[in-house]
């Protein structure tokens, strides 16, 4: 019997959702964006700006996945490519995570007491630009990115960490490379800043190697 054809819930680093048998480290949502008795995606690829970043096992649990008409349930490799994709880790399931994140994002912008809806609000403009993703210029030379950011480089995908930039992959990452002279920033400003003061997103293994 062939297995069942995986369905259109994995991101990538640039915020597109595909299909693959790879699923990750974590999951996460952007509201309603499918239909459970087909299983596939509307047109519409968000619901409201709160894209947020959920672990794959919360208090025992269990969830069909795009099975009811409640949020649909996306993956991502590891929180670095959910962060590049414009999403921020979720308060409910990852409460001390993410006030974490919050506490590194005020510090890092500037900001002396944000709610969450306030910094959806600065994400959603971030990451897209008239639907599509937006690409910000690198504000340094890419080796002085924090550990967890992401640039684009031609189609590639890079994770900046330790100064190297490695390419992802939805199996994970491979080696690092030095062609990254004409990169754009994935991972949305405020993110990078909340990187710079301190929050640590998980990673990967493959990023270790």
């Amino acid at each position: 019997m062939n297995p069942p054809m995986p369905l259109q819930n994995r991101v990538t680093p640039t915020g597109e959702i595909i299909a693959t048998p790879h699923r990750g480290l974590f999951t996460g949502n952007r509201g309603i964006i499918h239909d459970p008795a087909t299983k596939t995606l509307l047109r519409k690829r968000w619901s409201g700006p709160a894209w947020i970043i959920c672990v794959c096992k919360f208090r025992g649990w269990r969830r069909k996945v795009m099975a009811t008409r409640s949020w649909t349930e996306l993956f991502f490799l590891d929180e670095a490519t959910a962060l590049a994709a414009g999403h921020r880790p979720c308060f409910f399931c990852r409460r001390e995570d993410a006030n974490r994140f919050r506490r590194a994002w005020q510090q890092g912008n500037g900001v002396e007491s944000i709610l969450a809806r306030e910094i959806d609000a600065v994400l959603h403009r971030e990451r897209l630009d008239r639907g599509q993703k937006r690409l910000h210029p690198v504000p340094v030379p890419v080796a002085e990115l924090p550990d967890g950011a992401m640039v684009e480089a031609g189609s590639r995908s890079l994770l900046i960490v330790g100064g190297r930039a490695l390419e992802w992959s939805f199996a994970g990452y491979g080696a690092a490379r030095a062609d990254v002279d004409a990169a754009m920033m994935l991972t949305p400003p405020s993110t990078v800043n909340a990187l710079r003061a301190g929050y640590r997103p998980a990673l990967h293994p493959s990023s270790m190697t």
